[in-house]
């Protein structure tokens, strides 16, 4: 990406959560000038466009936090119908992480190519 690195999540228990990290590395949003700034949001969003051309996510929601790593990095997290309803409407953070597939290289290279593909459309 022109910002940064798009990677799958290390949890996949809603399939397509991705992580764009910044590159160069910078500590937050707001260390990032007007033009790379733009570019960084833009990418967030053409990485959250191509998981909805290719799951049957419903929605995207995206967080950047950066209270653990405080590098900056954004979550794309799809959301789908199919999710347990009292934690549908709450941030993925009420999932239980140690539930669910955790990300595997062989696993994880078709959903990778597919959101390449769709990014470079």
């Amino acid at each position: 990406m022109a910002s940064g690195w798009a990677v799958l999540g290390d949890w996949q228990l809603l399939p397509g959560y991705c992580v764009l990290l910044a590159d160069p590395q910078v500590p937050d949003l707001n260390s990032l000038g007007t033009e790379a700034r733009d570019s960084f949001l833009r990418d967030i969003t053409r990485v959250g466009d191509a998981i909805l051309q290719i799951t049957d996510a419903e929605r995207i929601n995206y967080s950047i936090f950066g209270n653990s790593d405080p590098i900056l990095h954004a979550h794309i997290c799809p959301r789908y119908a199919w999710e347990e309803p009292s934690l549908r409407k709450g941030p993925t953070a009420h999932y239980d992480r140690s539930k669910g597939p955790s990300f595997d290289l062989e696993r994880g290279a078709g959903m990778m190519r597919q959101i390449r593909d769709a990014i470079h459309q």
